[in-house]
């Protein structure tokens, strides 16, 4: 073992040993390297068995977090709620998730994701036990908000695994592949829902899902790992010989301090802001077209309430496809430039948004065909926002970067999608709500051209590989 790594294992090591109010989420320590042999064997087992963990966990995740819009419709006929009462509690979500997704994601990037993604996909379980149990709106916005805070202890801890056991020039296609446990999640959940309505009533769509949560929690800290270092192999950049730019002229594996991720890392960083405000865009396209399709295609296209939950269930699985794809154009032909496959992505999502909206009653097939290509394309973007702030910083710190981006995704775009599309659709009707998805995609598309010659990867004839 280098002498570097002694300094840093003993260093980390250390720190896991501070104790305090959360040492159960303090990093794991490192080990002794092991010998090559078992490190040849052992890589990509563990590269594996973390990546399923963080797929499964966070496809869960999504499990209590979009069973609320799959709900509305019937919260509206049942609880005589108004599209601005769920529009103002999924609001309560963006707002939380936003903030929790930035503020834990500073503890994240200094916790071990094993305990910290468990912990989080049990609290969000438990909160989503109650909300069958109320008929308040304020109580529900309330539960709605907690439920968002620990939905941010999912994302980070995520993208923390990603940056330790996976190389910068193979991230753009990994990331695509975890990317589709979010389409994993909120497509299963139609059918679970739906199998749910009509076993238990509109209030099995908490409870089922909840259950499924808490179960897949301890699944998590059954699977997840550290960091390769905490097993005892070597960093991912030495075993893949793979170095970011970012990496260049600092020491790596060093856990970073809350000011320095924050103020030398990422507040600094004007390729961050730029991604941060394009995300917002981005998110209140995708949660303006998902979060609103069972209630417009029920009120407005006369769907039923089975055809229009597998409307959303298409929508999230035409995700998959298009994730890959972006992925894979992003490392394979763009050659780690992620702004021009999202903003090419953006430009059809515009067009597929126009057909959804202008497409008469009575098509239903026309209906199903957009949102499937919007869902087909609008993730895309989603995922290579995200792989985006990873490669812009250095790995102790893309949680938080992640967490920025997710902060101005939720903290702006999903709550304009939620209370923005909420209050102009009960005020204007349903067109001054797609305005606000067609402008949204036009500023997306603005600030992506800002990043769109950012490239992370480090090659052998740039000055930074040479430094």
């Amino acid at each position: 073992m280098s002498e570097n790594s002694k300094a840093t294992s003993t260093s980390t090591a250390a720190q896991a040993k501070k104790g305090g109010l959360f040492s159960f989420f303090e990093p794991a320590p490192h080990i002794p390297r092991l010998p090559d042999a078992e490190v040849a064997k052992l890589y990509p087992k563990y590269r594996l068995q973390v990546f399923m963990s963080i797929f499964i966990g966070y496809a869960t995740y999504y499990l209590t977090r979009s069973n609320f819009p799959m709900a509305a419709p019937h919260l509206i006929r049942n609880l005589g709620f108004t599209t601005a009462d769920i529009g103002n509690v999924r609001a309560a979500l963006g707002l939380a998730y936003g903030l929790s997704k930035f503020v834990m994601a500073t503890w994240s990037d200094r916790s071990n994701p094993r305990y910290f993604m468990a912990a989080g996909l049990f609290l969000s379980g438990v909160v989503n036990l109650f909300f069958p149990l109320t008929t308040s709106v304020t109580i529900m916005f309330i539960l709605m908000f907690l439920n968002g805070w620990f939905q941010g202890m999912g994302w980070p801890p995520s993208g923390r695994t990603m940056t330790h056991w996976f190389s910068v020039s193979e991230r753009g296609t990994k990331m695509a592949i975890w990317n589709c446990a979010h389409n994993i999640g909120g497509g299963i959940i139609a059918p679970i829902c739906i199998w749910a309505l009509f076993s238990f009533g509109w209030q099995g769509m908490f409870y089922v899902p909840a259950v499924i949560a808490i179960a897949i929690s301890f699944f998590i800290i059954a699977t997840l790992r550290d960091t390769p270092q905490s097993v005892g192999l070597p960093p991912i950049e030495e075993y893949k010989n793979d170095y970011p730019v970012a990496a260049k002229g600092i020491d790596a594996e060093k856990e970073l301090s809350v000011k320095e991720i924050l103020f030398k890392y990422v507040l600094n960083n004007k390729y961050v802001w730029t991604i941060a405000i394009a995300n917002a865009f981005v998110y209140c396209v995708r949660y303006g077209v998902v979060d609103w399709a069972p209630t417009y295609l029920m009120h407005m296209k006369q769907l039923s309430v089975k055809n229009a939950g597998w409307g959303y269930f298409i929508y999230e699985y035409a995700g998959i496809p298009g994730t890959l794809l972006a992925g894979w154009l992003s490392d394979k032909y763009f050659r780690g430039r992620r702004s021009p496959v999202s903003f090419i992505y953006m430009i059809a999502v515009l067009a597929a948004v126009f057909v959804y909206w202008k497409n008469p009653a009575g098509n239903p097939l026309v209906d199903i065909i957009a949102l499937a290509t919007i869902g087909f394309l609008i993730y895309g973007p989603v995922m290579l926002i995200g792989v985006s702030a990873l490669d812009m910083v250095p790995k102790k710190a893309a949680g938080t970067a992640a967490g920025f981006t997710g902060l101005f995704g939720y903290l702006f775009g999903t709550v304009g999608a939620s209370s923005g599309i909420g209050y102009a659709v009960k005020a204007f009707g349903w067109d001054a709500g797609f305005y606000i998805l067609i402008g949204s995609c036009l500023l997306a598309m603005l600030f992506l051209l800002f990043t769109w010659n950012y490239k992370p990867t480090c090659e052998a004839d740039d000055a930074a590989c040479k430094a």
